[in-house]
């Protein structure tokens, strides 16, 4: 596939449209660029129109309100919950979510195999005092804890009332647009003899390009997750098959997300629906329909 030409774009417009909204975020900006990406006829722009490097522009250097939730976070993915009418559900879901985690947690035997070797020699003196040492490594022990158990998902479960109402029944396009970054790539080659789709959508294909984002993979908690205690796996591009579409997805058991998380943030795998009807189709719909209506978020 070739080179986007979204890059040009924020170099030409991202400042402008921050300018106009100074009060919102990089996310914002960038999804108000991609609006202009889309409404234009021509996609392409000459090489010398932007000119200067993008390494060091603001649209890759600005924070974004939801930073503190995704790009900050040292945890693989993100689980969102977006229904709140069972919090039963909702802890038992994370009750399995930990029993989980705790398998790809290294158990306190293996940890003393592999750090025994660097601890001090008790007939030796230290000199920097056993007390302060011995409390430095009782946190260090407790934070370590922490870390492991919270490795492979950061929660964003909202208390209060406005928070929620941001994220009930949010779609898995809106879910991207606040947590993800968006950008523009070439849509995937149709197979011969196979028309591109009609009307034309950017979430799969818009003139030969294709919405993307990028970011931390989302997990979505739904008001369906309080019976079958499955999430929604987002997809941040449609897979390399002509057809499918950003933002589908599918739904997986809580017990087997921790592992799925890990084999994509390894490479090992990636969301890829094979061309059948395993993705939501009632998702899908509600996300294209989205992404062509007026405005941004």
């Amino acid at each position: 596939m070739s080179s986007s030409p979204f890059v040009e774009w924020l170099l030409i417009h991202y400042a402008s449209t921050k300018s106009r909204s100074p009060n919102e975020g990089r996310r914002r900006w960038k999804l108000g660029v991609a609006q202009k990406f889309w409404a234009s006829g021509e996609k392409t722009l000459a090489s010398t129109t932007a000119a200067g490097t993008d390494n060091n522009a603001d649209f890759r250097m600005d924070s974004d309100p939801f930073d503190e939730a995704s790009t900050n976070r040292e945890e693989l993915g993100i689980l969102l919950r977006t229904d709140f009418s069972d919090e039963a559900a909702w802890l038992a879901f994370r009750s399995r979510l930990e029993e989980g985690e705790k398998e790809f947690t290294p158990s306190p035997l293996e940890e003393d195999d592999t750090t025994k070797d660097d601890q001090p020699d008790p007939n030796k003196a230290n000199p920097s005092g056993t007390a302060a040492a011995t409390a430095a490594e009782d946190d260090s022990d407790e934070s370590d804890d922490e870390n492991l158990l919270s490795a492979i998902f950061h929660i964003v479960n909202p208390s209060l009332p406005q928070e929620r109402a941001l994220l009930t029944n949010i779609s898995n396009l809106t879910a991207l647009r606040l947590f993800n970054d968006v950008d523009v790539r070439q849509a995937p080659t149709p197979p011969p003899d196979t028309k591109r789709i009609r009307p034309s959508n950017r979430l799969v294909d818009s003139g030969g390009w294709q919405e993307v984002y990028v970011g931390k993979n989302l997990w979505i908690y739904d008001a369906k997750s309080n019976s079958d205690q499955c999430v929604r796996v987002v997809s941040q591009t449609s897979s390399d098959i002509y057809g499918t579409a950003t933002a589908d997805s599918w739904r997986a058991r809580v017990s087997h997300i921790c592992e799925l998380q890990i084999n994509l943030s390894s490479g090992a795998m990636k969301i890829d629906f094979g061309g059948l009807d395993h993705w939501d189709y009632m998702e899908r719909q509600r996300n294209m329909q989205e992404a062509e209506a007026p405005g941004v978020l």
